[in-house]
C-alpha cells in the first residue's frame, strides 16, 4: 500500500518558564509498506502527538513527514484515522456516518452507499447498518469508526489507542478483528497504545518512546497469523517483559 517516512521531526509548544517545550526532538521513523508498527511509551512521551502529526492534524516545527515520498499537506484520504473516542455523529445511523465521510471525500451517493455497506460487513456489522450510535455497544461503535476510516481505501491507517475504552473481552475481540482486516487488506498501520500486551500481539515492530525521542525499536518475530494462544508463549512473555522494562526505566526530561 504505502510507506510512511518521518525525518528529523521537531515539535514544540509555548511554555511559561522557557521559550518552548519540545515534545518531539529529531524523530526519525519509517513504516514500511504493509507493516504494522505500534508506538508505546509513558504518558506524555509524545506518541499521540506523533500520530496526530502523521495524520496532518498538527503542525510541526521542522523536519519531513512523507507518504510514498510525498510531503503531507494536512489531513488526506491517503490516511485513515481512528481515535479512542468513537467520534460518530449521533443523529446519523451507522451506515449514514460512513456515507457522510465518503461524500465529504468526493464519492457520489451510490458509491457511498455501496462502500458503506461493504465496509460494515467487513467489520461484521452488516446487520447493524441502520442502527443509531445510541443503540450500539462501545465495541460496535469502534467497529463503525474503523469501517469509516477504511471506506475510502486509505494507504495508511493511523490508530490512537482505539481500544482503550473497551472492556478486556471486547478489547481482545477487537484486536483479533483488526488483525483479520489487516491481513486481508495489508494496510500500513501506525498504532499508538499504552497496553504492552496489545502492542506485542498486533505488531511487526514496536517503537518504544521516552519523552520526546525514540528509545528503541523492537522487532516482533512471532508467527502470523497469530492465534490468541500465542500470548501464553515464552517468546511472547519475553518480548512483553523487555518492553515493560524499557518503559519502566527512569527517564530524563527532554
Amino acid at each position: 500500500m504505502a510507506t510512511l517516512t518521518i525525518k528529523n521531526l521537531v515539535k514544540s509548544y509555548p511554555a511559561k518558564k522557557r521559550e518552548r517545550n519540545t515534545v518531539l526532538n529529531n524523530i526519525d521513523l519509517t513504516l514500511a509498506n504493509n507493516e504494522f508498527v505500534s508506538i508505546v511509551g509513558s504518558s506524555g512521551c509524545g506518541k499521540s502527538t506523533l500520530l496526530s502529526i502523521a495524520a496532518g492534524l498538527e503542525e510541526f516545527d521542522s523536519g519531513d513527514v512523507l507518504v510514498d515520498g510525498n510531503p503531507i499537506q494536512g489531513p488526506g484520504i491517503d490516511r485513515g484515522v481512528v481515535f479512542q473516542s468513537y467520534t460518530l455523529l449521533p443523529w446519523l445511523t451507522a451506515r449514514q456516518n460512513i456515507e457522510f465521510a465518503l461524500k465529504a471525500a468526493g464519492y457520489n451517493s451510490s458509491e457511498s452507499s455501496d462502500r458503506a455497506q461493504q465496509h460494515l460487513e467487513l467489520v461484521k456489522l452488516g446487520n447493524a447498518a441502520d442502527k443509531w450510535p445510541a443503540e450500539l455497544s462501545g465495541g460496535m461503535k469502534q467497529r463503525v469508526a474503523i469501517a469509516r476510516a477504511l471506506s475510502y481505501r486509505p494507504k495508511i491507517l493511523l490508530m490512537d489507542e482505539p481500544f482503550g475504552a473497551l472492556d478486556a473481552m471486547t478489547r481482545q475481540q477487537m484486536q483479533q478483528l483488526l488483525l483479520e482486516v489487516w491481513e486481508k487488506h495489508r494496510l500500513t498501520v501506525m498504532f499508538v497504545t499504552h497496553d504492552i500486551e496489545e502492542a506485542v500481539f498486533l505488531s511487526d515492530r514496536i517503537v518504544i518512546m521516552k519523552p520526546g525521542a525514540i528509545d528503541e525499536t523492537l522487532d516482533v518475530n512471532l508467527e502470523r497469523p497469530r492465534p490468541i494462544s500465542i500470548t501464553r508463549s515464552d517468546a511472547f512473555a519475553e518480548l512483553q517483559q523487555h518492553v515493560y522494562d524499557r518503559i519502566s526505566q527512569p527517564l530524563e526530561m527532554v
